[in-house]
């Protein structure tokens, strides 16, 4: 590295080096990712040249000057970041990066999972971790000549998910429930996962599965380099069907995966039209899997879904929501609900003493 190269972490609380990067970061035609916990900068004549940057075990917002390239600074940059998830204790590594940058990571120890050719790549640092996870699944298999699958968020858990779930189980010889592991969603995911098995644990011929990250989540994807939505959708199905029907799905068996029908969200309505194209193409070489679409359930003429549930409990109307989720859910929000009042009947301000004096 050049003499006059200078290196540095910036954290997200650094309001003026943080504006900077943004503006870079923007000059190169990338935005910034608002989960980016730390970023390590590359800075000459103080002018910054290069970043990257570290949100949990993912690193996003790769980006060189291009008058810093070919210099050597981008295995600089690549490096330090790794180092930098490793004292983070994130060992198990992501990188979301444009497709020109794919030999470069390659070079620090990264493979390629899924790619969208010519826009960008999914890789990590491991060639036999995603191997390592499919031969697990195979321990879970069981026979049948159709075995289903969903993939589910269940944020929070509804009558309207466990109805999918019984119409999938009642059509298939076993059903594989994933949930999306990511906790970004309004429930953490522990308590999300508790709440899909009591809700299906009357339920025949099913596995609840723990979530894996090669279930890509939106809430991981990396939208701050792709500006247009169709190009973004695209994308993001392209990476999370590669990892499933090459790897996940022939592990167990999987024949057919199942949907809700999406009366409400283009973008998923979309999505699940692309899955179907997708999932039964015949220019992949894994077998193809049949998308199967059953009617949302509705009550009272409405399509129960999870956002209504949480627009309802901002409402604290548990009359209406009593209606739409399982009793364990209406339990676990009773009590999720109960537990915030009373911390926020502690924070409040202790009354003045009354003394009696004017």
């Amino acid at each position: 590295m050049f003499s006059n190269t200078v290196l540095a972490r910036v954290k997200r609380a650094e309001n003026k080096k943080m504006a900077e990067i943004t503006r870079f970061l923007r000059a190169n035609s990338l935005s910034i990712d608002t989960t980016v916990e730390i970023f390590i900068t590359l800075t000459r004549d103080e002018q910054l040249i290069a970043c990257g940057g570290i949100a949990g075990n993912i690193i996003k917002c790769v980006a060189i000057s291009e008058s810093a390239r070919g210099e050597g600074l981008a295995l600089t940059l690549a490096t330090e970041l790794i180092n930098l998830a490793f004292e983070r204790q994130s060992t198990h590594l992501f990188i979301y990066t444009k497709s020109h940058n794919e030999a470069l990571f390659k070079q620090c120890g990264f493979y390629t999972l899924a790619s969208v050719p010519g826009v960008m790549v999914l890789m990590e640092n491991s060639a036999t971790r995603l191997q390592r996870y499919a031969s697990y699944l195979t321990t879970l298999r069981h026979d049948g000549n159709k075995i289903g699958c969903i993939v589910m968020n269940a944020n929070p858990f509804t009558l309207g998910h466990r109805y999918l779930i019984q119409k999938a189980a009642a059509q298939c010889d076993w059903l594989h429930v994933f949930m999306v592991k990511e906790d970004t969603s309004r429930f953490p995911y522990e308590d999300r996962l508790a709440l899909v098995r009591a809700g299906t644990a009357d339920i025949a011929k099913i596995t609840v599965h723990r979530g894996s990250e090669y279930m890509i989540s939106r809430a991981t994807f990396p939208c701050y380099f792709i500006k247009e939505q169709s190009v973004i959708n695209h994308c993001y199905t392209e990476i999370d069907l590669q990892i499933f029907r090459q790897h996940l799905a022939p592990a167990l068996g999987i024949t057919h995966r199942f949907v809700g029908t999406e009366p409400f969200c283009k973008v998923t309505a979309g999505y699940n039209a692309d899955m179907c194209q997708r999932l039964t193409s015949p220019a992949d070489s894994s077998p193809p899997i049949e998308l199967v679409e059953i009617e949302r359930l509705r009550y009272r003429g409405v399509s129960i879904s999870a956002s209504l549930v949480r627009q309802l409990l901002v409402k604290k109307d548990f009359a209406a929501i009593e209606h739409l989720v399982p009793e364990a859910t209406r339990e676990y929000l009773q009590n999720l609900l109960a537990t915030r009042s009373e911390s926020a009947a502690d924070r409040q301000p202790e009354p003045a003493l009354q003394t009696g004096e004017k």
